[in-house]
């Protein structure tokens, strides 16, 4: 049995009130995101579904699933910028869609993130898998905001140089896995150098699976490079990265961040056709054994009573990667919600949040609180006994009292959601205000009044009556307190300097995907 660090947590039952956990040890985080995963995603959750999850079926049974969990965005780069930073990214200059290929890093090198703060608590971190935040890339010309989506895809870039700005500056200790699948360069990279390096050109192969980079043909690409390796070698990497650090004194973090089942959709040999239903089932498959191994690798280092597992998504099941097909197969990705990966409905953000610590976390329960992904800054803050940084995690609540069973009276009771348009929603309780584009697509909305609509989610959980109408003065309500939510620069008590990095509006669609700077 690994040696644990052992220190006085007296001051715990302070902190966490009622809610206090018995153990006085930290214990190692683990949080596992997976990419594209519905909330429908786990058989265990909703049984009727046809997709078969063992794994993760056998985590829910284990620990607690949050049934009002939700991403910050409804694509992949703002979430995991909420994630890490427990920040919503619509607080920066991104306004709109994900980081593009060679563009730079979203989180400033001076903004306060999780595992920085966690390393001041004595942590070792490590990321492994997809980062998708953003690089300083070397060439004749910086990495830089596009207007144009992808607009650098045709600029030279110099791979034998380091790639700073990534996770080993942001808070990591080490980094092992890609910038994101779809998007070059296609190699792995360790640190801050690509490995190997991308001497190879992309060349489209069928064979590989389905939602191909096809536009990226001839970017820079490692030889013998395959899109269906990718999941095989990160989580052989976390498996690997759990026993070595399971051996060691200090606690660590594991931000095990999947690349799957985002395209391409690419199911190693194994997993093709084992579904019967799709390639995108398969990938759902394969997605459910990386988890479980990363799950087995813990329980076999003997450090699962110590170690804290978190499963979650980073957005809705993608909509264009097989939708109907599972449709038509009678399962369900989102399950009783309407939208999926994008949408600012509830199928685009709202996510599978299951959380296993044992002889802390009760198995097979549930719990009703609200959360949020920003939230788990506070939480591991909670969970460590130390205080928040008076200048970060502006958006973070701590969901480790309703984790642990108990009363949580200063848990979130309000959330913001973003959707890949820029669109914004906000809730209070049952209560979603949407602010969706006034036109049939982005371009045609731009600069344009946005269009509030009302729903309770209590009696129509599927959002299909608009109650804006009948309740003006709610509406109105909300509005005012959303606005001052923006305008205050983050949402949490306790916070000093809270400030957005762009002019914020939700009550027109913006102009450019990127805002232009405050100062």
């Amino acid at each position: 049995m690994v040696r644990l660090r052992i220190l006085c947590l007296s001051f715990f039952g302070a902190l966490l009130g009622s809610a206090a956990i018995a153990a006085n040890t930290r214990p190692n985080i683990v949080v596992i995101l997976a990419d594209d995963f519905g909330v429908g995603d786990i058989q265990a959750h909703y049984p009727n579904n046809k997709i078969a999850t063992p794994n993760l079926d056998r985590l829910v049974r284990q620990g607690l699933s949050f049934t009002d969990a939700h991403s910050p965005s409804a694509v992949c780069s703002p979430t995991r910028y909420g994630l890490l930073t427990g920040r919503y990214a619509w607080r920066t200059r991104l306004q709109e869609w994900v980081i593009a290929a060679y563009e730079p890093p979203l989180i400033n090198k001076e903004r306060p993130t999780l595992p920085g703060f966690l390393q001041q608590h004595g942590y070792h971190t490590s990321c492994i898998g997809k980062w998708h935040l953003g690089w300083e890339w070397v060439g004749p010309q910086p990495s830089r905001m596009t207007k144009v989506r992808n607009g650098q895809r045709a600029f030279q870039w110099d791979f034998t140089q380091p790639v700073l700005g990534g996770p080993t500056q942001r808070g990591f200790d080490d980094f092992f896995g890609v910038d994101l699948p779809n998007l070059p360069p296609f190699t792995f990279i360790e640190n801050d150098r690509t490995t190997p390096l991308p001497t190879e050109r992309y060349v489209f192969d069928s064979s590989e699976g389905i939602v191909l980079p096809k536009p990226f043909v001839g970017a820079p690409m490692a030889p013998g490079w395959r899109f269906q390796n990718i999941l095989p070698e990160i989580t052989r990497r976390a498996v690997r990265k759990i026993h070595e650090l399971a051996k060691q004194e200090e606690p660590f973090f594991l931000y095990f961040s999947m690349t799957s089942p985002h395209e391409p959709v690419s199911p190693s040999g194994k997993f093709q056709g084992r579904s019967g239903i799709a390639p995108i089932a398969d990938f759902v498959m394969e997605t459910d054994w990386s988890a479980g191994q990363v799950i087995k690798a813990i329980d076999d280092a003997g450090i699962a009573d110590n170690t804290l597992v978190i499963f979650t998504a980073d957005n809705g099941h993608s909509h264009y990667t097989g939708w109907q097909q599972l449709i038509d197969a009678g399962h369900l990705p989102s399950g009783p919600y309407r939208g999926h990966k994008g949408d600012i409905w509830e199928g685009g953000h709202r996510v599978p949040l299951v959380l296993r610590w044992p002889k802390h976390i009760a198995a097979g329960a549930s719990s009703e609180q609200m959360a949020c992904l920003t939230d788990l800054f506070a939480t591991c803050a909670d969970i460590v006994g130390a205080k928040l940084p008076p200048n970060g995690a502006h958006d973070s609540f701590s969901f480790l009292p309703a984790a642990l069973g108990k009363a949580n009276p200063n848990g979130r009771t309000s959330v913001v959601n973003h959707s890949n348009f820029g669109e914004f929603a906000y809730r209070e309780g049952p209560w979603k205000l949407v602010f969706k584009l006034s036109g049939k697509n982005l371009q045609q909305s731009r600069g344009k009044p946005t269009i509030a609509e009302l729903y309770n989610l209590n009696a129509d959980l599927a959002e299909q009556h608009d109650l804006s109408k009948q309740l003006p003065a709610r509406v109105a309500r909300m509005t005012a307190n959303l606005e001052k939510l923006i305008a205050r620069g983050g949402s949490r008590a306790g916070l000093t300097g809270g400030a957005n990095d762009t002019a914020v509006r939700f009550d027109t669609t913006q102009t450019r995907r990127w805002g232009p700077p405050l100062h």
